[in-house]
């Protein structure tokens, strides 16, 4: 990899997560009405498609089961939202929006165009279509990312040569080879 290359990896890289992370303060300011953005979108869901099972919710809004359950810890509590078993499987639980949910919903409405228009109606359509393959290629790249890093760590502390892209490896032999131009850079 070439220096500017690397230089420029990096500078991605360390702009990304900052992005990524000043979203997530920002994102986490915001309270509708005692409701956060991530259950604002549950919200969106259940008056647009109506009752929805916990774990498939979970899932589509890739959300963990902690976090799906204290969000709707806080929908209930708040009377916007309600947990119920159906009768015909008794494992599954969903959530059913309530008149007052649906109330406060319609009312703020708004907001998740607004959160989105800040964001992005400042570029073209071409500019959005290639931020669009862009991370539709970062989200591909994460597929095996924890995998591969960890890896790499397990050589470096069992002292082995650092594993090197398949094109580079070489055909006769099995062994792991070092490339000397390949850095261990990570800025995590």
């Amino acid at each position: 990899m070439e220096d500017t290359s690397k230089t420029s990896m990096e500078e991605t890289d360390w702009l990304f997560r900052r992005m990524v992370r000043k979203f997530v303060k920002e994102r986490d300011k915001i309270l509708v009405e005692g409701v956060t953005l991530p259950g604002m979108m549950i919200l969106r869901k259940l008056a647009d498609q109506g009752e929805q099972r916990l774990g498939e919710l979970a899932g589509e809004m890739d959300l963990t089961s902690g976090a799906i359950t204290a969000i709707c810890d806080r929908l209930e509590e708040l009377d916007y939202a309600v947990r119920s078993r159906p009768k015909e499987d008794r494992r599954a639980v969903v959530l059913s929006l309530t008149e007052k949910g649906r109330d406060m919903f319609e009312r703020n409405r708004n907001i998740g165009g607004r959160c989105i228009s800040i964001l992005f109606d400042c570029f073209t359509e071409e500019e959005l279509r290639q931020q669009t393959e862009f991370y539709r290629t970062l989200y591909k790249k994460l597929e095996h990312f924890s995998e591969t890093i960890l890896l790499l760590a397990e050589s470096n502390a069992a002292g082995q040569m650092k594993l090197l892209p398949a094109a580079e490896k070489k055909k006769t032999t099995g062994k792991l080879e070092r490339n000397p131009q390949q850095s261990n850079y990570l800025s995590y």
